[in-house]
């Protein structure tokens, strides 16, 4: 809502940059934690998730330069200097981050990925209150006593109330968090945390998208958001698919 917390002479406090800080810092703290409950290498986690930050980062920005492709081309700068980022840009790359490391370190691969999910959940939730106080990603207009109008500094448009899409993904955020979070240490199947997080995610993701009003792309009828979701979806199901598999096997 109010993006500018405070200002010492030149330099700026954002409440978006706030909320993502606590996100990082948040997941840091919860992996090393459960990392260190689970027997798994701890002290080398903070390397694994400073490389999936830094990969995700770049693969948001640069899903953000695929979907404003037109405006990339007309100005580059524009785009890149911009603060439009592509969270499954940030997600998808962080996988791809995190399967060449534990590649490299010859750790397996779906052991961290099912530890890191639930962090990164977590995350998500606190970022997305930052962008509730930056504006963006803001939804349709609405003449609910739930609509929100935003102030003249913000990414969203400014006099119509619109639906807090913000606030309603931080809260599935933190949502699946809790789910994942007890799945991964007091769950039947912890092998199967990765899995319910693409599940969870897609599904949220999909049905608040018809609730967005800001320009994001789109693949046919689908924003690109959707259609990245169809297939996050599909991927977590085969990943729960094929733990049942092996667990009828063994029995």
């Amino acid at each position: 809502m109010y993006n500018d917390w405070l200002t010492i002479g030149p330099v700026t406090v954002h409440g978006y940059g706030v909320m993502i800080a606590l996100g990082i810092l948040a997941a840091f703290w919860l992996s090393e934690r459960n990392a260190k409950k689970l027997g798994l290498e701890n002290d080398k986690i903070d390397n694994l998730i400073f490389c999936i930050i830094i990969f995700g980062y770049v693969c948001a920005k640069l899903l953000y330069c695929i979907v404003e492709y037109k405006q990339f081309l007309k100005d580059p700068l524009s785009v890149l200097g911009s603060g439009g980022w592509v969270v499954y840009g940030g997600i998808l790359g962080g996988i791809l981050a995190a399967w060449v490391y534990c590649k490299k370190q010859n750790w397996d691969f779906m052991t961290y990925a099912n530890l890191l999910f639930p962090s990164m959940a977590l995350a998500q939730g606190l970022g997305r209150i930052g962008c509730f106080f930056a504006g963006c990603c803001y939804g349709k207009a609405t003449t609910s006593p739930f609509g929100v109008t935003f102030p003249t500094d913000s990414l969203c448009p400014v006099g119509t109330p619109v639906i807090p899409t913000q606030l309603i993904m931080s809260i599935g955020d933190f949502i699946i968090f809790a789910v994942l979070y007890r799945n991964l240490m007091k769950g039947k199947h912890p092998e199967d945390t990765a899995g319910m997080y693409m599940i969870l995610y897609s599904v949220g993701r999909f049905l608040v998208e018809f609730l967005r009003g800001d320009m994001r792309g789109s693949v046919g009828p689908l924003s690109t958001s959707q259609f990245i979701s169809v297939f996050l979806f599909l991927g977590g199901a085969w990943l729960i698919w094929q733990r049942q598999k092996k667990t009828e096997m063994i029995h």
